[in-house]
């Protein structure tokens, strides 16, 4: 049935001036070529002449569908996204999204991603928004442009549209055994429809393409290794940059020598106030040449080391407010209190790409390349710091060697944009894995404080939860505790500190099941047990009890030698519990033998993709468990390689078992993130079951006495 909002359905060629929209007419035929586009209206009746007045936008509006996806006359889709792929897949299954809905083969489609001049305005790949957001966004779009087409078909052929189909990129009249292409129908042409948001959308129980497991699209080119990096990349008359770094994050730098540098042939240096960089023709002598600049600085102030971090964040935190009255009543009527403090170190995200961008200056606009989650937020910047109005800064974001969350910023390509500017030549920069610990950003450090109340009953009946620095993220309790407060409490950081993989979600989930580990203890409870006796929410309890019954937990699990832990939580609509079986002998060294986890995030758009997600943030959450953390001291990164900051090795990693939970009635989540929250406490408490010591600092090992078992 065609809804009655698309009864005002135009097809037609727009006159001369009209085409140009919001772009230019050679910008605009660049983007989209011949073919149709499918233009979205509001409710407000966002008019060809409204659109035609308002030369200044700087793409089509993203309330219309053509911002989004445009078909060839060959058939072939092109999606348009501001998200960028940084290794977790979402070119696969943003294009599985498209597939389902437009009724085409998955094969069809082009996903265009991370480029400001031709996509829409983005926020950021960031916060598992991918997903929910903008798979549901293509999705409406895909699904307008479907039933546009069946509608197109009906009045060519004078039919019914509710007799006929769509399928293969066709619309089908099944009884006249007639069919047209997509192509064939739009020859060129543009639509104006109306949209409105309730257009129809496959359930999750009738997919096709979505729900499947999909091969990940162009991965051929990463395994061959065809795929161009940022730091592949080439242009004609391309120079390599370096920048000159502090000895120290306090250093101000009071002279340079530059001479012997600037002698050497073909090196050119570039100082723009306290920003020194040089430009060469390889790589080679920009690096010999960097080394020769003999600089001055001078420290300001001092810094804290890594020993006094949390002593330091809790005495620069803003004070907190005061406790409200039925809190405080809540814990007099309690039988047994407990209070913990749970410390989290800083640790570095390590990705397998560092930082890399590639400027050129060309008539006056500048075009840069390079690896962020933040395209346009780049673009801001970049903009920003050379006056250029954003129309004339392009950033082109490649498929990128991974992020966690650690590249919203565009360090690199301001250092390449500035460099060339000076050269007037196009200039690559690729920070060394050194610069990237050092100069990148890290997640935060944190001291939690908890407090709780519990009834001989079992049940918790008061709950304070302070957050020093780490950040808010996932703060809130899940369990049922009637009087309660969590409170995030900014400090000041003695590092650059940022996002990284599940925010503050690792540090927050990890404090507040390692202490209900340690009520049950008190209390001679089973783990799993007292969690499902204080929780309420039911997509929690059930993957408890998957994660439980996958591992084989019962409550007379003993083993010399042998603990067990579980621990739970949820994060940006992502539901997990984890099991984790640990062995410990005379040495006090830690071998984790087995990790369990169930994750739940509604509907599964690609099992096989989810699947990896999960495993990838599983292992990567055995580093900040077990072992990573960043050592500091008078201002300087002191473990700044790979050699001296452990990352999870192949040795390290456990038998991993997943459980997936399809909840088809509900709607796909964001997954990146979630997974990661629940291999800390679930191995800290197990750590507790086999020793009875409850570790309270991330990482766990080494400086509890505990190491760890290769």
């Amino acid at each position: 049935m065609i809804p009655e909002y698309m009864s005002g359905t135009v097809l037609e060629e727009l006159p001369e001036e009209k085409k140009e929209f919001s772009f230019s007419r050679r910008r605009f035929f660049k983007v989209f070529g011949k073919g149709l586009v499918v233009l979205i209206v509001a409710k407000d009746l966002f008019s060809r002449e409204a659109l035609a007045a308002n030369p200044a936008s700087a793409a089509i509006p993203e309330n219309q569908v053509g911002a989004w996806i445009h078909i060839l006359e060959d058939g072939t889709v092109k999606v348009f996204t501001g998200k960028v792929e940084v290794g977790q897949n979402i070119r696969t299954s943003l294009s599985q999204a498209v597939a389902e809905e437009l009724r085409v083969p998955l094969s069809s489609v082009i996903m265009i991603m991370g480029d400001t001049d031709l996509v829409p305005p983005d926020g950021g790949t960031i916060g598992s928004r991918s997903t929910p957001q903008m798979g549901s966004q293509l999705r409406r779009a895909a699904a307008t442009a479907r039933l546009a087409l069946i509608e197109m078909a009906a009045k060519n052929w004078n039919a019914d549209p509710k007799s006929l189909q769509a399928n293969q990129g066709m619309v089908i009249d099944p009884g006249a055994n007639k069919k047209m292409s997509y192509g064939e129908l739009t020859k060129g042409q543009q639509l104006l429809l109306h949209l409105s948001n309730d257009v129809h959308l496959a359930p999750a129980n009738e997919w096709k393409v979505l729900g499947k497991t999909a091969l990940k699209i162009n991965g051929d080119s990463f395994v061959t290794g065809k795929h161009k990096f940022v730091s592949d990349m080439k242009v004609p008359d391309m120079l390599y940059g370096k920048v000159l770094r502090a000895p120290t994050y306090l250093s101000k730098l009071i002279s340079a020598d530059i001479g012997k540098a600037q002698a050497i042939p073909g090196v050119t240096v570039v100082r723009d106030g306290d920003f020194i960089g040089l430009v060469a023709a390889n790589p080679r002598i920009a690096e010999k040449a960097i080394q020769m600049i003999q600089a001055q600085w001078d420290t300001i102030g001092t810094q804290p080391s890594r020993t006094e971090i949390f002593d330091y964040l809790v005495k620069n935190g803003n004070p907190r407010r005061s406790v409200a009255n039925d809190l405080e009543q809540a814990f007099a009527s309690a039988d047994m209190r407990l209070k913990n403090t749970f410390h989290v170190n800083y640790i570095a995200h390590v990705p397998l790409e560092p930082r890399a961008a590639l400027a050129r200056w060309e008539d006056g606009k500048l075009t840069v390349w390079t690896g962020t989650q933040r395209p346009f937020g780049v673009r801001q910047e970049l903009s920003r710091t050379f006056n250029v109005a954003e129309d004339n800064v392009r950033v082109i974001v490649p498929d990128t060697g991974s992020a966690y969350g650690g590249k919203h910023s565009g360090e690199a390509a301001l250092e390449a944009a500035r460099l060339s500017r000076a050269v007037k030549k196009p200039v690559k920069l690729v920070w060394t894995r050194e610069e990237e610990f050092v100069w990148a950003y890290f997640r935060p450090a944190g001291v939690i404080e908890v407090d709780s109340g519990i009834g001989k009953d079992g049940n918790i009946v008061a709950w304070k939860f302070h957050n020093y620095n780490s950040g808010p993220a996932a703060i809130d309790t899940q369990y049922a505790i009637s009087s309660q407060e969590n409170s995030y409490i900014p400090s000041k950081t003695p590092l650059k500190q940022g996002s990284y993989r599940g925010l503050a979600s690792t540090a927050n989930v990890f404090a507040r099941e390692s202490h209900i580990a340690d009520i049950a203890r008190l209390l001679k409870k089973d783990q799993l047990e007292f969690r499902l006796k204080n929780l309420n929410d039911q997509r929690l309890k059930a993957v408890l009890e998957a994660a439980a019954k996958a591992f084989g937990w019962n409550s007379n699990m003993q083993s010399s030698g042998r603990g067990y832990g579980i621990a739970c939580g949820y994060d940006k609509g992502g539901y997990v519990a984890t099991c984790a079986e640990i062995a410990i002998n005379d040495n006090k060294e830690v071998k984790v033998i087995r990790l369990t986890e169930a994750f739940e995030c509604g509907a599964i758009v690609n099992p096989g993709q989810l699947e990896n997600q999960i495993m990838g943030a599983m292992i990567q959450g055995l580093g900040g468990a077990l072992f990573e953390a960043v050592d500091f001291a008078d201002g300087k990164i002191l473990n700044h390689r790979l050699s001296l900051y452990r990352v999870p090795r192949f040795e390290d990693v456990p038998k991993i078992d997943i459980v997936m939970l399809n909840r088809e009635d509900l709607p796909s989540a964001g997954a990146g993130e979630a997974a990661i929250i629940g291999v800390a406490p679930a191995i800290r408490n197990a750590i507790l079951d086999a020793s009875g010591i409850g570790l309270t600092t991330l990482p766990l090992l080494p400086d509890s006495g505990f190491s760890i078992k290769i």
